[in-house]
């Protein structure tokens, strides 16, 4: 089974929009357009069975919408795609709306600091992340550089090892193997400790031979296969996971063993 972990999309009456503004912004252009459909059509052409939705709250205002679009897509979708929630650091009602996440049967929830103008070392990251791992929720972080900001980086891995140490949390992913373009760092500070990476936009430009130091440092049983689609192809990734981990066991583990067991326990399958 393959799963990717990190993908994003948007309602259609807004993709189109959305999608225009955030290209512009990166430099980078997508590859589909951005829809739940559009992400259904890719995963049907590339062999992804799962992929894992994760918005993004700009606002502490956007709540509702965000939540509730991520349970309907959950139903319509039910065992293709798997909506997490989303919560703004700023959000004075963070425990109510995480029980309220959590009682949706959500199984996670995404924390971007740089679109959301917070370290991940403030307050309002910090107790969020602690609930969510209270619940028994998965939390994501986007880690390390975003291709469309510029300094300061808002969860440099000097700041996420921090938080680890602070908070423990039970099931935390540091995107971008752990913080992108901060690869060095990552293998320096973060491998070993008790957190998943995902290959989100990685492996365009991480260098061979850091992604197999990672790999090494931390293990290849907490690396989760990941795309960040609409702005990587889930095709090439899988093309290029392939190539990269020739051993099955390892590339199985990586593609989809890991996953379904961060999501539905040591069995890995929904259900079981």
């Amino acid at each position: 089974m393959i799963i990717d972990f990190h993908t994003h999309i948007f309602p259609e009456k807004i993709a189109e929009r959305s999608i225009s503004f955030l290209s512009a912004k990166s430099g980078v252009k997508n590859n589909i357009d951005g829809t739940a459909e559009g992400l259904v059509k890719s995963m049907a052409d590339s062999g992804v069975d799962l992929s894992v939705i994760l918005p993004v709250a700009t606002k502490p205002q956007q709540f509702d919408s965000i939540n509730r679009y991520a349970c309907e897509i959950n139903e319509k979708y039910e065992g293709k795609l798997l909506s997490f929630g989303g919560i703004h650091p700023l959000d004075e009602d963070y425990k109510a709306h995480l029980r309220q996440i959590k009682n949706s049967g959500l199984l996670g929830i995404k924390l971007h600091p740089d679109y959301q103008d917070a370290f991940i070392d403030d307050k309002g990251c910090k107790r969020i992340i602690y609930e969510a791992s209270s619940l028994g929720l998965i939390t994501v972080l986007h880690a390390g550089r975003d291709i469309g900001y510029g300094d300061p980086v808002h969860c440099p891995p000097e700041k996420s090892l921090a938080v680890i140490n602070e908070i423990k949390p039970e099931k935390l992913v540091l995107a971008h193997l752990g913080g992108w373009e901060q690869w060095d760092a990552v293998a320096e500070l973060i491998c070993g400790e008790n957190v998943w990476l995902d290959t989100a936009f990685c492996l365009e430009y991480i260098k061979t031979e850091s992604f197999y130091e990672i790999l090494e440092k931390h293990g290849y049983d907490r690396i989760l296969f990941a795309t960040d689609s609409p702005w990587s192809p889930q095709k090439g990734y899988i093309d290029k996971i392939t190539a990269m981990l020739p051993e099955k066991s390892i590339r199985d583990a990586v593609m989809g063993g890991n996953a379904g067991r961060l999501l539905y326990g040591e069995k890995g399958q929904k259900g079981q």
